[in-house]
């Protein structure tokens, strides 16, 4: 776990294992597949449990900048997905470690949600709190994951993260062939990330265009079903047609002043301060 992130949604981040298997084109230029071309250290494709970072959330008590109402926030798994196949041998060690820590958030962000349900703990009430659930869609054939996990009913906060986005999304609907009607899925979620693609011009880590219009697209939406809405960066392809200094877009100040949003989820039920 490392004590601080990079990311600009969270504190600290947490790996239980490392590696993963890709489930759709938005998994594509996946940044574990990424760091591990220049390491012949592990296999990207093998499920490994951690060992020295396992068990850090039982040490972290600092709290820094973007804690939610003086809960710091924790991105769960951010090299390997909570819910893959490979981390049902120790998923439940690392529940009970998340049940030992009421002070943390955890945000737990899966592109596998139809297996949520089958994976909570027993003890799922007792700790809902301070969990929040999210997956990830970076195109239209994501919607499906987006449907999925806004039908489930778990009592705690939901997110997306609309990172990487590679094509338009549209929140405002779903389209009739994928559930066969139209169903409206952003009062569901409570917070929505959105973000382009970083990646290289040239090998194997590249990058896909995000068009600017599709973040303001997504940013509107938010706004008027009133979704606190967190952009996290325009990346690469952006970043080189507006000639930003940041090569990912990540930097807010030389975002469009329409699009320098940066919120988090507000406190519409007291259990998520429990």
């Amino acid at each position: 776990m490392a004590e601080k992130s990079n990311i600009q949604w969270c504190d600290a981040t947490w790996n239980i294992a490392r590696g993963c298997t890709k489930v759709d084109e938005d998994c594509k230029y996946c940044y574990m597949y990424r760091d591990s071309f220049d390491s012949t250290r592990y296999n990207p494709l093998d499920v490994v449990r951690t060992k020295t970072v396992f068990e850090m959330p039982l040490k972290y008590k600092e709290a820094h900048s973007k804690c939610w109402h003086g809960k710091p926030l924790i991105f769960t798994c951010s090299l390997t997905d909570f819910f893959h196949e490979g981390c049902d041998r120790f998923r439940m060690e690392a529940w009970d470690i998340i049940r030992q820590c009421p002070h943390l958030i955890f945000q737990i962000l899966t592109k596998r949600p139809e297996r949520i349900m089958e994976c909570l703990p027993p003890y799922w009430d007792e700790i809902k709190g301070h969990v929040w659930m999210g997956t990830s869609v970076g195109s239209t054939k994501g919607l499906k994951r987006m449907i999925e996990l806004s039908w489930l009913d778990l009592g705690c906060l939901k997110f997306l993260s609309l990172e990487p986005l590679h094509q338009r999304v549209d929140l405002s609907t779903t389209k009739r062939e994928i559930i066969g009607d139209e169903y409206h899925v952003l009062p569901a979620f409570d917070w929505i990330i959105v973000g382009g693609e970083s990646g290289n011009e040239t090998g194997k880590s590249r990058y896909r265009p995000c068009e600017l219009e599709w973040i303001e697209s997504i940013v509107k939406d938010c706004r008027r079903n009133q979704i606190p809405v967190f952009v996290k960066q325009m990346g690469t392809y952006l970043s080189k047609q507006m000639k930003l200094k940041d090569r990912h877009g990540g930097d807010i100040s030389e975002f469009p002043e329409h699009l320098q949003v940066r919120e988090f989820p507000l406190i519409m039920n007291t259990q998520w301060l429990k």
